[in-house]
């Protein structure tokens, strides 16, 4: 073996060395080509609307890997279902390509209930859609602010903003119908509670306006009315008149106001007097 090498010449050698070396490099690379399936494209297939497991196992039986980029919820559609696909179908990639997928989530998110109060029934209505949740229904209430939203229900009661609720709930909003047309005599409210005179309020479709509670006072609901207005009488002692939707202040006390003799007609409510 040796006596072959060396009893060529030196050049000969060489040149038998660079062909080996050659043919090798040759041989590597036409071996990578084949391992690599350089060249090689596929049509990526259309997953959008498969279940996860029937679009993982449509997409490796062609040659690409499946991963799950990211997640979303909607309640018209199935869970797990695939929602978005990245390349999009249809596009030529290389084989062993990673398709990219987002899929519905089986369980809705919790989000914080936000705050529509004080908005516009067409504002509040986008950000309800805007937060993944659903308008149930609208229920109108005498208000000065016409389409305003007074509060806000989930299932059937007051909801705080920032509470945590399940996207795709349903909200219901209620709203100021305006100021009615009709007036009637402003009810006397002075010696009630202001529990009481809530009644009062809500049984003429009027709204409580502000509420100044004396320093003393820790119940606002057991404390007294001592003072209100628009008052049930004028200055001139003519009756005042007020219409639905509008708002009455008062001033609680913790101690119930003694009533003169000749104003006992200040306590009487006035509803469609």
């Amino acid at each position: 073996m040796f006596k072959f090498i060396t009893g060529r010449p030196l050049w000969v050698n060489i040149l038998a060395g660079m062909v080996i070396v050659l043919l090798l490099l040759l041989v590597f690379l036409g071996s990578l080509d084949l391992l690599t399936r350089h060249g090689k494209v596929l049509k990526i297939p259309s997953v959008t609307g498969q279940s996860f497991a029937e679009a993982k196992k449509t997409l490796e039986s062609q040659g690409f890997d499946v991963q799950i980029q990211d997640s979303t919820y909607n309640d018209t559609v199935p869970p797990l279902q695939v929602v978005k696909q990245f390349p999009e179908a249809d596009n030529l990639v290389k084989v062993n390509r990673t398709v990219y997928v987002t899929i519905n989530r089986s369980v809705a998110p919790m989000i914080e209930m936000p705050n529509l109060i004080s908005m516009t029934f067409r504002n509040a209505e986008m950000v309800i859609h805007h937060y993944g949740l659903q308008l149930e229904d609208t229920i109108f209430k005498p208000d000065f602010a016409k389409n305003s939203v007074l509060d806000q229900l989930y299932n059937g009661q007051s909801i705080k903003p920032g509470t945590k609720i399940q996207q795709g709930n349903k909200i219901t909003l209620v709203l100021g119908s305006g100021i009615g047309g009709s007036q009637f005599m402003v009810p006397g409210l002075i010696g009630l509670t202001y529990r009481e005179a809530l009644v009062e309020l809500e049984a003429g479709r009027l709204v409580p306006g502000a509420i100044v509670p004396d320093n003393d006072v820790r119940d606002t609901l057991d404390a007294f009315v001592y003072r209100q207005n628009p008052g049930r009488y004028g200055e001139d002692r003519s009756p005042n008149r007020i219409r639905q939707g509008q708002s009455i202040d008062l001033w609680l006390s913790v101690k119930k106001p003694v009533l003169p003799v000749d104003s006992s007609l200040d306590r009487q409510p006035a509803i469609n007097q």
